[in-house]
């Protein structure tokens, strides 16, 4: 990029996060440390560098380094299987499929052992059969191609929202309404790469629907609909309306209470039309443990 005038003087991370606002602030200090940003073809080592008008500053962007996906002998709950697709109950914990900072153990390396080459590979090698996923800390149910037009078909149903998401949620607060629907767009948090946000960078439109199942007076217990299928739509939306969920760190408060390690978020149903025969097919997953403990100690007013 080359520095106008309006960034005259200013700190060369400032002025690159400014310039690139899918980069982080500290995304490009730490490339800066690494000597992968020059100005004007020398390297730019230092993150307090003053910048001067009609300087070029660049990133060198290093090619992506390939995973190996290896099959792994991960245990996996099924709750459907067929020639097409397979229906899978993923626990709270693991990864839906690799990336950096996850290279394994995830549901992908399962499935890899479980099915083999049996799995669609639109998504490439990195997510062979996954139509849609849900977050390392929520539990519950995903859907699972087998084949390329098992996959297209599901792919299909999502975009026409016409599949079935329903999750269970313990959110803080008294919710006001016995239900209602949220419909604000969802994009990336310009100041935290790791969060989501109402509006954020690139929004795109999300829709949450919600009913109240039980109120605990500091919480309130309650189902969640997806429509669209955002990153982090629920949690978002949620915390939009002040009721961040239960044990979600990264959205409402860090502290741990109530014995909730982790965000009280279920995916329990999941109903869809068979890509091959047609029929309407639905699935429910019970509670796992450590959610059904939480909504016992609210029951007892603990």
């Amino acid at each position: 990029m080359v520095i106008e005038e309006t960034m005259e003087g200013a700190r060369i991370d400032s002025a690159l996060s400014l310039a690139l606002p899918e980069a982080s602030r500290n995304l490009v200090q730490k490339l800066i440390e690494t000597g992968m940003v020059t100005v004007n073809g020398s390297p730019c080592l230092h993150k307090n560098y003053r910048v001067t008008e009609g300087e070029v500053a660049e990133i060198l962007i290093q090619p992506p380094v390939q995973l190996e996906i290896r099959a792994e002998p991960i245990p996996l709950t099924i709750l459907y299987e067929d020639r097409d697709l397979l229906v899978v109950d993923k626990p709270k914990g693991m990864v839906v499929h690799p990336g950096p900072g996850n290279p394994s153990h995830t549901l992908v390396n399962a499935l890899m052992y479980h099915c083999g080459d049996r799995l669609s590979s639109i998504n490439g090698v990195i997510r062979p059969g996954i139509v849609h996923r849900i977050d390392k800390d929520t539990s519950g149910l995903l859907v699972v191609a087998k084949t390329d037009t098992a996959h297209r078909s599901l792919a299909g149903q999502l975009a026409e929202h016409t599949i079935a998401r329903a999750y269970r949620a313990v959110v803080y607060h008294n919710m006001a309404r016995d239900e209602g629907t949220v419909n604000m767009p969802i994009g990336r948090d310009p100041k935290n790469r790791l969060r989501q946000a109402v509006g954020g960078v690139s929004p795109r439109e999300a829709v949450t629907h919600y009913r109240v199942l039980e109120r605990f007076g500091k919480f309130t217990y309650l189902e969640a609909r997806l429509e669209t299928g955002r990153t982090h739509q629920i949690r978002v939306h949620m915390a939009y309306l002040n009721h961040p969920i239960l044990g979600d760190p990264l959205y409402g408060p860090k502290k741990k209470i109530l014995g909730a390690e982790s965000q009280m978020l279920h995916a329990g149903t999941l109903g869809f039309i068979h890509p091959v025969t047609g029929a309407y097919m639905e699935f429910e997953s019970g509670l796992p443990e450590s959610f059904s403990r939480v909504l016992t100690r609210l029951r007892q007013g603990v």
